[in-house]
């Protein structure tokens, strides 16, 4: 039996207790039954308690023509609660799933408008934990998808909530009926094209006629995989402290893990660390693209595997893994003149370089290997640059991005490179700062 709906308001306090230090509550608003009872419950108990300031935001699809009439709805709807309403339009990219191109639209207009110090409130419910539960079994998910939403994570620089996970659908349409609230019915939660309408409207009264208790005990079935997920994430994290270490090329700034700690564990313990390691840099392969991780790890002599991935590779390299994206998969152009070496030199996709010390006389040229290059050394004489890059043990991935400062047809030093990179004799040395990705901060 579903609790009272005098409960509502308690409970939802209570949901929101650790958050009400917050700067912003930001409602997430369409205009339908969840939100709009949201909305409601919170503008009427920001007039009995201390709480965060209100906001709304309505995100406008475009996708049908009746949505054209939802902002003006929402916007009379917060102007009587007294709640400031954002209306934000998007454009939704064609792709195989509308739904999923507009999760995203809507998605992308809530991070931007989610601040530092700022939480998203969004509207689902314990029914809407059920289909998502079912939904994500349809489609082969492991223990992290089949532990259903969260009531809480990350947003842009803030947080989302969803405090009305416990909350049933029937306890939401009672508190609208109480205070006679009126809502946006949406047209397209009737087409059963959508995988999710065809679970609301087709599969779950089955389920419920045969057992009544089932969004229940579904809603339970993923708090249970929630906490397991949370004993695998822990695992995964006393894993990947062991393959953590410090690498003289950590001025590269790429995130890396040393192979022979991972090489000691099962396989399952393995694909769970590197889960846990790759879910901010990169969309997760299914079980069936694992064996680009197999075969990296097994690769033997002086193979150079890789392992591409959603959003970048990964790459093995004097006994470690490595994570590269963005301008990393990118060619740097070449040549690139230095006109002023007392400047810093902002290189094309490829960092910065500077000089310290007395500034070596130009004209200057920055140049990447090509193969043959070789450099005259005090004391060493002619040097082939392979060598001198295989002694100092360079991944092969940075060898080619390596810069290489010409005077002429002369190579004068390689960045950063102790001994290669200028020296005492010379009285100058050359820094470069490898430009810094986005790792999955976003």
């Amino acid at each position: 039996m579903s609790q009272p709906t005098i409960d509502l308001p308690a409970r939802l306090l209570l949901n929101l207790a650790p958050w009400r230090n917050a700067t912003t509550w930001r409602i997430a608003f369409s205009g339908g039954l969840d939100s709009t009872v949201l909305l409601h419950l919170l503008a009427h108990l920001a007039k009995i308690q201390s709480l965060p300031t209100l906001t709304a935001i309505h995100v406008h699809h475009g996708l049908q023509t009746a949505a054209d009439a939802w902002p003006e709805h929402c916007q009379s709807v917060c102007d009587a609660l007294g709640v400031p309403l954002e209306v934000v339009r998007v454009q939704v990219e064609p792709g195989a799933s509308l739904e999923r191109a507009a999760r995203d639209a809507r998605y992308g207009a809530f991070i931007a408008a989610t601040h530092v110090g700022d939480v998203l409130l969004t509207g689902q419910h314990r029914d809407d934990q059920a289909e998502t539960l079912l939904f994500r079994l349809m489609r082969g998910a492991g223990v992290r998808g089949l532990s259903g939403m969260p009531s809480e994570r990350p947003l842009g620089r803030g947080h989302l909530l969803r405090p009305l996970l416990d909350v049933t659908r029937a306890e939401l349409e009672a508190y609208a009926t109480e205070y006679q609230l009126g809502w946006i019915e949406d047209p397209s939660n009737q087409d059963r094209q959508f995988s999710r309408n065809y679970l609301r409207h087709q599969v779950f009264p089955v389920l419920t006629a045969r057992w009544p208790q089932a969004v229940a005990t579904m809603a339970r079935s993923a708090a249970h995989l929630s906490e397991a997920q949370e004993l695998l994430d822990e695992l995964a994290q006393i894993d990947l402290a062991r393959a953590t270490t410090v690498s003289d090329f950590d001025w590269l700034g790429l995130p890396l893990l040393e192979l022979a700690p991972l090489e000691k564990l099962s396989d399952a313990r393995q694909r769970n660390a590197l889960s846990h390691w790759l879910k901010p840099l990169t969309t997760l392969p299914d079980s069936d693209h694992w064996s680009g991780w197999e075969n990296l790890r097994d690769a033997t002599g002086d193979a150079r595997p890789v392992w591409r991935l959603a959003a970048g590779e990964l790459h093995r390299a004097g006994g470690r893994v490595w994570w590269l994206s963005g301008g990393w998969l990118r060619t740097p152009p070449s040549p690139v003149s230095w006109a002023d070496p007392s400047l810093s030199l902002a290189l094309p996709d490829n960092g910065v370089l500077t000089f310290t010390g007395q500034i070596p006389v130009g004209p200057l040229q920055i140049r990447y290997r090509e193969g043959g290059e070789v450099m005259n050394l005090p004391d060493r004489g002619h040097r082939d640059l392979k060598r001198l890059l295989n002694e100092s043990g360079v991944p092969g991935f940075a060898r080619g991005r390596l810069p290489l400062v010409y005077r002429g047809q002369q190579l004068l030093a390689v960045a950063n490179l102790r001994g290669l990179n200028g020296g005492e004799q010379s009285g100058w040395h050359l820094h470069w700062q490898p430009q810094i990705e986005d790792q999955g901060l976003s």
